[in-house]
């Protein structure tokens, strides 16, 4: 690892960006692509996967699409919020970057560190798993599909992603592209079919809609947690701001068309499923939109299972692509190996971070469940969603004369810092889980790590030759910086 120069936060520079980059990634995301990269990650496997669990924690069918709704506000906020950082912070890197250049190196450290290697790579190894469970599944016919044949499906899928990223930025938007379109089209028909079942008088499942509601802040708490996971992707665009196109205008424009899109879509799934479905049926659906495809488009439903399985790919190739930027921007700034920081000689892609990122995917898919994945990783997000919005609020008050083009109300950031606090507190109040004891214990060994490696730089020597050998293999090149 380098010994980068950080940034003093009593004293930060105009921009709070340190130097301009002799080598650039390409900047090739405008608006249409940033929109899809939005919707695309996060119209993944969780609108087919999460709606049973969070009407399962709520209780009620009226209370969980009141779930769905408020998570849909949340996310909006905190894009909206991130947008301001967007046009102060003009680099990639979502809230590593955010929080080094507001807070120093030793909390950023600790983002990065969990964030390469548990939470980016976790939430790609549960939608590659979605994606290979609804792929095998007309393999084997009225029979669960082998775990060895899904796993062995999820880590190609994670291959495919690997190389359609690292050979070039234009193809891996022209996927994003491509497969955002055809999973809105997908959610479009089940909207619409919804819409008809209403019109035709199925509206028993909105009877008494609020009837068993819950009360508990722990089950509410994971209720967001699932809701949450299927907005997941709504902080994309922060972390590729070097790759798009006019940033200062781009960045809140993808922001205040996408995310709202996404929610009403969200909101009239939902709905459509309830009218297809009573709250039983939904809740002992081991996948509620195939139980929703058998009960309204009957000998039709593969294309709902096809459907799915396309959504989910789409969705993993925009989480990868994003994801291997937090592995490259993290080493860049000495907080990871410096292969990690270096772009591809040709393709100007950072094929390192990317293959870094699908090795730990392939890792991650050995073991864990869906749910348990989700709770982690919103666990952990949260508490850096918290972290990275505390910091808007230090630079819209102590920071005001800072340029920036875009500014979002302050109550929308405080808002969005209270719930991050809630979603942080209430499971582990209510609920104590096994898994949240878990991430704890990693985040320390962070702490450890910290001092040694980071702090007072104590690095093997064979690293660097190491480092040499893949980058030869690699045929990639260090990004170098001027200094300021």
């Amino acid at each position: 690892m380098r010994k980068k120069k950080t940034t003093d936060p009593s004293h930060p520079p105009a921009d709070l960006s340190e130097g301009k980059e002799k080598l650039r990634l390409k900047q090739e995301v405008g608006l249409m692509s940033g929109m899809s990269l939005i919707a695309g990650t996060m119209i993944g496997s969780g609108i087919f996967m999460s709606p049973e669990w969070v009407l399962y924690h709520m209780g009620s069918p009226a209370s969980s699409l009141l779930v769905w709704a408020a998570c849909g506000v949340l996310a909006t906020f905190g894009a909206l919020s991130y947008a301001e950082l967007g046009t102060i912070i003009k680099e990639s890197g979502g809230e590593y970057i955010y929080i080094l250049r507001i807070f120093g190196p030793f909390p950023a450290f600790l983002c990065a560190y969990t964030s390469v290697i548990l939470v980016r790579p976790a939430g790609l190894a549960a939608m590659c798993l979605s994606f290979a469970e609804y792929a095998v599944a007309p393999f084997y016919p009225g029979c669960s599909a082998p775990q060895v044949a899904v796993k062995c499906t999820a880590a190609a899928c994670i291959l495919i992603l690997a190389v359609i990223n690292c050979l070039n930025v234009r193809l891996a938007t022209s996927v994003m592209n491509i497969f955002t379109a055809a999973k809105l089209l997908v959610l479009l028909v089940i909207v619409v079919a919804g819409l008809v079942l209403l019109a035709k008088g199925q509206t028993q499942s909105f009877q008494n809609a609020f009837q068993n509601t819950t009360t508990s802040i722990g089950a509410v708490g994971v209720a967001f947690y699932q809701g949450l996971w299927s907005y997941d992707g709504w902080n994309n665009l922060n972390y590729v701001t070097e790759e798009l196109k006019k940033p200062e205008v781009t960045l809140p424009r993808a922001v205040m068309i996408a995310i709202p899109l996404v929610t009403c879509l969200y909101l009239l799934v939902n709905v459509s499923y309830l009218a297809a479905m009573t709250p039983s049926e939904m809740l002992s659906s081991g996948a509620v939109a195939v139980t929703w495809g058998d009960k309204v488009l009957g000998n039709w439903t593969w294309l709902i299972t096809l459907s799915v399985a396309l959504s989910t790919f789409g969705s993993s190739n925009g989480s990868f692509f994003s994801g291997g930027r937090v592995a490259y921007i993290a080493a860049r700034e000495g907080h990871m190996p410096d292969i990690l920081s270096m772009a591809h000689v040709r393709g100007l892609t950072p094929s390192p971070g990317l293959l870094f990122t699908a090795a730990m995917s392939i890792i991650m898919i050995i073991s864990g469940t869906f749910t348990t994945i989700v709770n982690s990783v919103s666990f952990i997000t949260s508490l850096f969603y918290g972290t990275t919005i505390s910091g808007l609020l230090y630079l819209k008050i102590k920071k005001p004369e800072l340029p920036r083009s875009y500014k979002v109300p302050i109550i929308i950031p405080i808002i969005v810092l209270i719930t991050a606090v809630y979603l942080v507190l209430a499971p582990i109040i209510d609920q104590p889980q096994t898994e949240i004891f878990y991430i704890i214990l990693f985040i320390v060994s962070g702490i450890i790590l910290y001092f040694p490696l980071i702090r007072f730089k104590c690095h093997p020597r064979f690293l660097q030759r190491v480092t040499l050998h893949l980058q030869l293999l690699l045929e990639v090149a260090p990004v170098a910086r001027d200094a300021n």
